[in-house]
C-alpha cells in the first residue's frame, strides 16, 4: 500500500476518480475473465476490438501488447526495411521513431507547427525534396503524431501523402478519440495506432496498443504478425513475426473504459476551457485547431521560465511534466540518422518551454483555482522583479 494522498496532493493523471466512477465494474470484468480462463485472446478482446473499431469508424481494429508495436505492426505489413526513409516529428515520445529504425528503416525528422505542435506539413515537404535530391534513401511513410490529444493537420498531410506515394500512419497513442471536421483521423490516414497506457485517455491498466484500419488485407497481416507469422492453421507460420497480442484482462478493463470514453472526452473539454480561462493572461495556453476537438491527453502551457514555473507549482503540491525537454533528433540512440536539412527551430524552442498541467476528466475546478493562483503569483513576482 502506498501513502494516502494528503489535501495538499493534487494527481497528475487521477485514475482514481475514474475507477470510483466505474463503480466496481473492472473488478467485474476482472472476474469474468479468470472465471472463463481465456487469459490470451478469447472473447474479451474480440468483444473489446469491435467496440473499439465502432468507436474509431474503421473496419477493422487488432489488438497488441502495446503502442509501440502497433506502429511496428503496420510498418511491417508495409514491408518498411532499410533503405526506406519515414517522416517523423522529432517533438514526441522516442517511440515513434524507435518503431522505425527497430526495422532497419531511418526516421527523418521533420520539425512541427508552433501553434499546435503537430507535424508542419511545409517543413514536411521539404524534407521529403530533400531525400529526393540526396537519393540514398527511398521515402516509403510519414507518421503523423496526434500531440497532447490534438489532431494533426490530416487534410494536407494526407494531400502530400498521396502527391508521393506515401503512406500515411496517425499516431493517435495520445490523441485516440480527437476528430477534425467531425471525422477520425482514419478518415484521412491509411492506419491509425494507438497506446492503451494508464496515463492515456483511454488506458487500461498495464500495456495494450492496437492498430485501427479499412484494409482487409492490411487487417490480416497485421494479425499474422501480432501472432508469431501464423497462418491460418494453428502452427503453421508465413511470415517472421513477433509476439503482440492485447491481454484479455486488460481488453476486459479497456471494454469499461470505453463505454465512458465518449462522456470524458466532452468532460475534458470542460476542464481545458476551465484551464484557459482561468490562465490566459499570464502564459500561453494551448490552441486547437479550427474544427479540431482534443482528447487533452495533457494541457500544456508555455512560459519563458518553464522551469522556474514548475519548481513553484511543485512546492504548492502540484505536479507538472515536461514533454519533451530532450526532443528526439538530439537523443544519443538517433545520432548516426540523417537530420534534417533545416534547423528543427520550433521543435527546439518549444522543448525549452512547454509545461503540462495535471489533466483528467476529473480536474474539479478548486483545484484549476489553485493551480491558476499559483501560476498567477509566479507571474506576478517575475513582473515584480523585471519592473524593480
Amino acid at each position: 500500500m502506498g501513502k494516502p494522498m494528503t489535501m495538499n496532493m493534487i494527481p497528475f493523471v487521477d485514475l482514481e476518480s475514474q475507477r470510483r466512477r466505474l463503480a466496481g465494474r473492472i473488478e467485474q470484468a476482472l472476474l469474468r475473465v479468470v472465471d472463463s480462463g481465456r487469459f490470451i485472446l478469447g472473447e474479451e478482446v474480440q468483444r473489446f476490438e469491435a467496440a473499439l473499431a465502432q468507436f474509431g469508424g474503421a473496419r477493422h481494429a487488432i489488438g497488441c501488447a502495446n503502442g509501440t508495436d502497433a506502429l511496428a505492426l503496420v510498418l511491417m505489413a508495409w514491408g518498411v526495411g532499410p533503405g526506406d526513409a519515414v517522416f517523423v516529428p522529432s517533438f514526441t515520445f522516442t517511440a515513434t521513431s524507435e518503431a522505425v529504425a527497430r526495422l532497419g528503416a531511418s526516421p527523418v525528422f521533420v520539425d512541427i507547427d508552433p501553434v499546435s505542435y503537430t507535424l508542419d506539413p511545409a517543413a514536411l515537404g521539404v524534407q521529403i525534396a530533400a531525400v529526393a535530391r540526396e537519393g540514398r534513401l527511398r521515402a516509403r511513410a510519414i507518421v503523423a503524431v496526434d500531440l497532447f490529444g490534438q489532431p494533426a493537420n490530416y487534410p494536407l498531410l494526407a494531400q502530400i501523402a498521396r502527391a508521393h506515394g506515401l503512406k500515411l500512419i496517425a499516431d493517435s497513442a495520445q490523441g485516440f478519440g480527437c476528430t477534425l471536421d467531425n471525422a477520425q483521423p482514419l478518415h484521412w490516414a491509411d492506419a491509425t495506432t494507438t497506446s492503451f497506457f494508464p496515463a492515456k485517455p483511454l488506458g487500461c491498466y498495464g500495456d495494450g496498443g492496437a492498430v485501427l484500419t479499412q484494409s482487409d488485407e492490411d487487417a490480416a497481416v497485421i494479425r499474422s504478425l501480432a501472432q508469431h507469422g501464423q497462418g491460418a492453421a494453428r502452427y503453421t507460420h508465413v511470415r517472421i513475426g513477433l509476439n503482440s497480442r492485447l491481454d484479455a484482462m486488460q481488453a476486459a478493463i479497456l471494454s469499461e473504459k470505453l463505454s465512458i470514453f465518449r462522456e470524458e472526452i466532452a468532460e475534458r473539454q470542460q476542464v481545458a476551457q476551465g484551464y484557459t480561462q482561468r490562465l490566459g493572461r499570464d502564459v500561453a495556453t494551448p490552441q486547437i485547431c479550427r474544427g479540431g476537438v482534443s482528447t487533452w491527453a495533457q494541457y500544456t502551457i508555455e512560459h519563458a521560465d518553464r522551469d522556474g514555473l514548475a519548481a513553484a507549482l511543485q512546492a504548492q503540491g502540484v505536479p507538472t511534466a515536461v514533454y519533451y525537454a530532450a526532443p528526439t533528433h538530439v537523443q544519443p540512440a538517433y545520432a548516426g540518422f540523417r537530420r534534417a536539412e533545416e534547423a528543427l527551430t520550433v521543435t527546439e524552442a518549444a522543448a525549452r518551454r512547454v509545461l503540462s498541467l495535471p489533466m483528467s476528466a476529473y480536474v474539479c475546478a478548486s483545484v484549476q483555482d489553485r493551480i491558476a493562483e499559483t501560476i498567477a503569483g509566479f507571474c506576478a513576482n517575475q513582473r515584480h522583479r523585471v519592473a524593480a
